[in-house]
C-alpha cells in the first residue's frame, strides 16, 4: 500500500520537483521510502511513497524498472502474486525480488492489458512502456485503491492517489457545484450517471475495473476490462453451494494474510467481520498466538457491540484491542476526516473506522482484514428487500406473499408501511416519468431549504436513484457502480492516514462471481439477508452472531452527539457559512440536516481556498 503520482507532459519537459511535491503531500501513505523517476526525454516523471508490506528490502522499492523497458509506480497488493510468479517463471520470466510489483511488470510484458484479468488484488498503477512510448494505467475491479487524474489534450496528463496531490499543481481548487447539490439535496457523494465525476470540477477518477492508455502524442484511450456475468445461473444444491462458498472464502482470506509485517483484523461484532476473524482462526490452528482484533466501542449501550465481541472472545482466542469514542470526536476529528476523504461524508461510521486505524498504528499492526463488501454482494442491507420483493412480485406472486409474511415475522415489522409498493412496481416507468416532469415545474418540498438559484441551477438533473426489479441487478449496481466505492474510499483514506492497510476478503472477484451465479434465495431466504454466508459459516462462528437480525456496523450514536454544545455551535456556524455562499436559505428549518450541513461547510472551508 502506497501513494503514487506522476506527470506526463506532451510538449514540455517535466520538473521532477513538482512530482516530489505531489508525493510529499501524501507522505503518510508511504512513510517507509520514496522515489522519483524521470524519463530520458524528461517528458514523464513517476513518483512513489512506500509503505512496505511485501519484500521489505530495497529490491521492492519503486518506481521499479523491468527488462530495461518498463517502469511502474504501484499502490496496492496482488494477493495471488505467488501463484502468478510460478506461472510466469514457467514461461521464462526472470525475477530479481520477492515483490508483487515485479509480478505485475512481468505479467504486463507477457499479457499486456489482459494481465488485469489474472490479478486477485486491489491496485492502482501506472506502467511506462519505453518501447511503445505509452503509459498504461489501471484500477482494480471494485475501486479499493484510488486513481485521480487531470487531462488536457495536447498538453498534459497528471495522476495521483489523492486529489490533494493534484491540487499542488493548481492555483486554486474548483469545487464541483453539481456534486455539492447532490450531496445537500440527497446526501449522496457519487454521481451514478457519471462515475468518473468528483467534488472537483477538473479532476476525475478512473472508474473501477477500467484502464486507460496515454499515447506519446497525448491521446487517451479508456476501457472497462471486467464486468460481472449477470446471465451465469447455476443449478446447485444447498450443500454444494455452502461448500464452494467456504472454499472460495477461505482461499481469499488465506491470500490476504500474506504479509511481511504484522496482520490483525477489524472486528465490529457483526456477521461479516466475525466470519473473517473466525475463518482466520480456523486457518491458523497451528499458530499458538491469538490474532489481534481492533474494535470501536461506544458508551451508548444501544450502539455498542461489546457483548458480541465477548461472544467472539469466548468462541476463539483473540487479543482484543478497543477504542472508546464519544461526542468529542466531532469537534476533534471531523475536519481531519474530511481533509483525508476529500469529500463530505454521507454517514458517520467513518469516525469509528478512523479511530480503529489510529489504534492499529498505536499497537504497531500494519495490515487489517475487514468485512466490507459483504453487504453489497450478499444483500446485507434492508433496502435490498425492495428489488427482491419487486422481482418476486413480477415473477412468482405466490412466493412473494409468503416471503412478505416471513419478513414480517423475522423483522417484527411490515415491509411496505406506505401500502403503495405494488403500485410503484407495476407502474414504475409512468411514476418515474411523472416525477421527472413535475420536478421541472415544482420544487419538491423536501428541498425547500436549498437556495432557489442554486436549485434552479440543477433542477433538471435527475435524482441520483435507480429503481430495480431484480435483486442481482441491484447488487451489481451497488457493488460495482454506486455505493460500495464510497465505503472503499473511507477505508482507504482512514487507513492510509495512519499508514495502515485494509484488506477485504469478500471482494475476491472469484468469490463475487460465484455469489452472483447463485439463485436469488441464496442471498435472501425467508427474511434472512446474506443467507449463504450465514449458513456456510454457522459452525465456524458463534451462532448468535451468525444469525443476528439487527445490524449496526460501527454506527455511532450520531443523533445524540449532535445535541452537544460543541456540535451545535459547529452546525450553526456551518449553516451561516452555507447561507453566505448562497447554497441554502436563511429562513428555512434545517433541523435533522446538521450532519450534512456541517460536512458540506467543512469540506468547502478546507478545499475552496
Amino acid at each position: 500500500m502506497c501513494g503514487i503520482a506522476g506527470i506526463f507532459n506532451f510538449q514540455n519537459e517535466v520538473d521532477s520537483a513538482r512530482v516530489k511535491k505531489m508525493t510529499d503531500t501524501i507522505s503518510y501513505r508511504g512513510p517507509d521510502g520514496e522515489g522519483n523517476w524521470l524519463s530520458p526525454n524528461k517528458k514523464l516523471c513517476l513518483g512513489h511513497r512506500r509503505l512496505s508490506i511485501i519484500d521489505l528490502s530495497e529490491r521492492g522499492a519503486q518506481p521499479m524498472h523491468y527488462m530495461n523497458r518498463y517502469t511502474i509506480t504501484f499502490n496496492g497488493e496482488i494477493y495471488n502474486y505467488i501463484e502468478l510468479r510460478e506461472t510466469l517463471k514457467n514461461q521464462g520470466m526472470i525475477f530479481h525480488s520477492d515483490s508483487d510489483t515485479e509480478v505485475i511488470l512481468a505479467s504486463y510484458h507477457l499479457y499486456k492489458e489482459k494481465c488485469l484479468e489474472k490479478f486477485d488484488g486491489m491496485f492502482a498503477f501506472a506502467i511506462w512502456d519505453n518501447e511503445e512510448q505509452k503509459l498504461f494505467c489501471a484500477r482494480d475491479r471494485f475501486g479499493e485503491k484510488p486513481f485521480f487524474f487531470e487531462y488536457e489534450k495536447g498538453n498534459f496528463f497528471r495522476f495521483a492517489s489523492e486529489v490533494k496531490s493534484l491540487l499542488t499543481q493548481s492555483d486554486r481548487a474548483q469545487i464541483n457545484r453539481k456534486m455539492l447539490f447532490y450531496y445537500l439535496a440527497y446526501n449522496v457523494t457519487q454521481n451514478p450517471f457519471n462515475l468518473s465525476e468528483t467534488f472537483f470540477t477538473n479532476i476525475h477518477k478512473l472508474e473501477n475495473a477500467h484502464y486507460l492508455i496515454i499515447n506519446r502524442d497525448g491521446t487517451l484511450e479508456k476501457k472497462c476490462y471486467w464486468k460481472i456475468d449477470m446471465n451465469k445461473g447455476l443449478s446447485i444444491s444447498d450443500n454444494e453451494a455452502e461448500e464452494k462458498f467456504r472454499e472460495l472464502f477461505f482461499q481469499s482470506i488465506k491470500r490476504r494474510l500474506r504479509s511481511d509485517v504484522p496482520v490483525g483484523s477489524s472486528l465490529s461484532g457483526g456477521v461479516d467481520s466475525t466470519a473473517v476473524v473466525c475463518a482466520i482462526n480456523n486457518l491458523n490452528k497451528e499458530n499458538p498466538f491469538p490474532q489481534n482484533t481492533f474494535t470501536a466501542r461506544f458508551y451508548d449501550p444501544v450502539f455498542d457491540e461489546g457483548k458480541y465481541i465477548d461472544e467472539v472472545a469466548s468462541f476463539i482466542p483473540i487479543k482484543r484491542e478497543e477504542t472508546w469514542i464519544d461526542e468529542s470526536a466531532i469537534p476533534n476529528e471531523l475536519a481531519k476526516l474530511i481533509f483525508h476523504i476529500e469529500a463530505p461524508m454521507s454517514g458517520s461510521s467513518p469516525i469509528a473506522q478512523w479511530n480503529v486505524m489510529k489504534l492499529a498504528k498505536e499497537k504497531n499492526v500494519t495490515v487489517l482484514l475487514d468485512g466490507q463488501g459483504a453487504d453489497e454482494v450478499l444483500a446485507g442491507y434492508l433496502h435490498f428487500f425492495r428489488p427482491y420483493f419487486a422481482e418476486l412480485l413480477l415473477t412468482d406472486k405466490k412466493n412473494y406473499t409468503e416471503q412478505l409474511l416471513r419478513y414480517k415475522l423475522l423483522h417484527k415489522k411490515d415491509f411496505d408501511v406506505s401500502g403503495n409498493f405494488e403500485t410503484r412496481v407495476k407502474y414504475r416507468n409512468i411514476i418515474s416519468n411523472l416525477g421527472r416532469l413535475k420536478r421541472k415545474f415544482v420544487k419538491p418540498s423536501h428541498l425547500n431549504f436549498i437556495d432557489n438559484d442554486f436549485f434552479n441551477e440543477f433542477r433538471y438533473e435527475a435524482p441520483p436513484f435507480v429503481f430495480f426489479t431484480s435483486l442481482n441487478e441491484s447488487l451489481n449496481f451497488f457493488s460495482t457502480e454506486y455505493g460500495l466505492e464510497k465505503l472503499l474510499t473511507y477505508a482507504d483514506r482512514n487507513s492510509m492516514a495512519f499508514s495502515r492497510e485494509v484488506r477485504l476478503p469478500f471482494l475476491s472477484h472469484e468469490l463475487v462471481e460465484f455469489i452472483f451465479s447463485l439463485p436469488t434465495d441464496f442471498k435472501i431466504r425467508n427474511g434472512w439477508t446474506k443467507y449463504i454466508l450465514r449458513k456456510s459459516m454457522e459452525n465456524n462462528m458463534p451462532k448468535d452472531i451468525a444469525w443476528r437480525v439487527d445490524k449496526l456496523g460501527y454506527q455511532p450514536p450520531i443523533d445524540t452527539w449532535l445535541k452537544h454544545s460543541d456540535a451545535q455551535k459547529m452546525a450553526l456556524d456551518a449553516r451561516h457559512f452555507l447561507v453566505d455562499k448562497k447554497l441554502i436559505k436563511k429562513e428555512t428549518v434545517t433541523s435533522g440536516r446538521e450532519w450534512t450541513i456541517m460536512n458540506a461547510a467543512i469540506f468547502m472551508q478546507t478545499f475552496d481556498k
